[in-house]
């Protein structure tokens, strides 16, 4: 599989917009030969901003799939550049509303995924479903942002069958208890042409690239999968983020990775040696789940809850 991953920066609640840019860099896709593009986390609406957002509004943010508006353009944009699209929005299902990413090529809907732990939103309601899909050949699964910190939910994933994980995120730049973590100054950013260095090191450092590169080489490697990861560039609501869209592969190695401040994407080849002979395959078949299973699947109360926003909800009293 020839595989790209995008990242851009999205306009608040402006669909048509971000569908504009998205076409721009699916064009680009295109134009380099891939034959599937991946964006981030609910890229159609942007993310952050709805944190504030109350029921009405959110709800009139939503949209029904494969049949509401942005769903179609999308298919419509597989069939124009003949390439498969990946991409994040809110939908609408009855009274329910999920962050929704969703895969379409030019006949139509492939798969729909809603996140398991969103939180960015009250009124969102949670997923209860992992997905796995055929895709050109390829077994493909897909886990939304903080999906991806609960390392069962990466590992199921790939006891389903999935070869490769699609991982669009909003993510890095803000608060953590890992020391070095917070968000990036915006003169930074607003720099960015005249001091270029100095916002790489923001980025590449403990409050982006290099927490990224603690937790997912590991769930590609300890599962022996591909993994697409994608993220925005610049602000996504209030908060900066910095991008770096990679590919990596079953060895945890990065085969491509954005570097650009601006709108871009990045290209790799997948191929299929590589799954078996990584030492994730090895160590799959090797599990005993009669020592852990009753473990692994014991009954708790799940919360889900980054520092960011509970530091912002204190802040606030």
């Amino acid at each position: 599989m020839r595989l790209a991953v995008a990242q851009f920066q999205p306009v608040d609640g402006d669909k048509e917009y971000n569908l504009s840019m998205m076409e721009s860099l699916i064009r680009q896709g295109a134009e380099a030969d891939a034959q599937v593009i991946s964006f981030h986390e609910m890229c159609i609406t942007a993310y952050t901003y709805t944190k504030d957002l109350s029921i009405d509004e959110i709800r009139n943010l939503a949209e029904v799939v494969p049949e509401g508006k942005s769903s179609q353009t999308l298919i419509a944009l597989a069939r124009k550049y003949n390439i498969v699209i990946l991409a994040g929005l809110v939908e609408r299902e009855d009274d329910q509303i999920y962050n929704t990413y969703i895969c379409v090529d030019k006949s139509g809907l492939l798969a729909k995924y809603r996140k398991l732990h969103p939180f960015i939103n009250p009124y969102l309601s949670a997923g209860s479903d992992y997905v796995v899909f055929d895709l050109l050949g390829w077994k493909c699964g897909i886990l939304i942002c903080y999906d991806n910190n609960i390392i069962e939910n990466v590992r199921a994933t790939t006891l389903l069958g999935a070869e490769l994980i699609f991982a669009p995120h909003v993510t890095g730049c803000t608060p953590s208890a890992m020391p070095g973590r917070g968000y990036v100054d915006h003169h930074f950013w607003e720099n960015r042409e005249t001091d270029p260095v100095s916002l790489r090191q923001q980025f590449d450092g403990p409050k982006g690239r290099e927490w990224i590169m603690r937790w997912l080489p590991a769930r590609a490697y300890d599962n022996g999968v591909y993994y697409a990861f994608t993220n925005p560039i610049g602000y996504d609501g209030i908060h900066l983020k910095n991008g770096q869209s990679m590919i990596l592969d079953p060895y945890g190695e990065v085969l491509t990775e954005i570097r650009s401040f601006d709108n871009h994407i990045a290209v790799a080849n997948l191929t299929r040696d590589k799954l078996t002979l990584a030492g994730g395959y090895r160590y799959i078949n090797a599990r005993r789940p009669e020592l852990y299973g009753d473990i692994i699947g014991k009954q708790h109360q799940s919360t889900t809850q980054p520092i960011w926003m509970a530091s912002e909800k204190n802040s606030k009293k």
